[in-house]
């Protein structure tokens, strides 16, 4: 597990750095989303933890390029 996780941070890391997307970007984005999602219902601790700014952009504009 913590190989794959390790995975989608890359994935992730690179998009930001390239500042490009795609479906696999989408998807290492809503994998560590759920498990953020996770800690956050397992401990108040988590509570104020989310994505960068330019993490959420890119998720958006992936969404958006999803539903258009």
């Amino acid at each position: 597990m913590e190989t794959q996780m390790k995975s989608e941070f890359e994935v992730l890391r690179q998009a930001l750095v390239q500042q490009d997307g795609g479906e696999e970007v989408l998807t290492a984005a809503a994998i560590l989303n759920e498990r953020l999602d996770m800690l956050k219902r397992t401990s108040p601790l988590f509570e104020a933890v989310s994505f960068s700014p330019e993490v959420e952009a890119i998720m958006a504009e992936q969404l958006t390029a999803v539903a258009n």
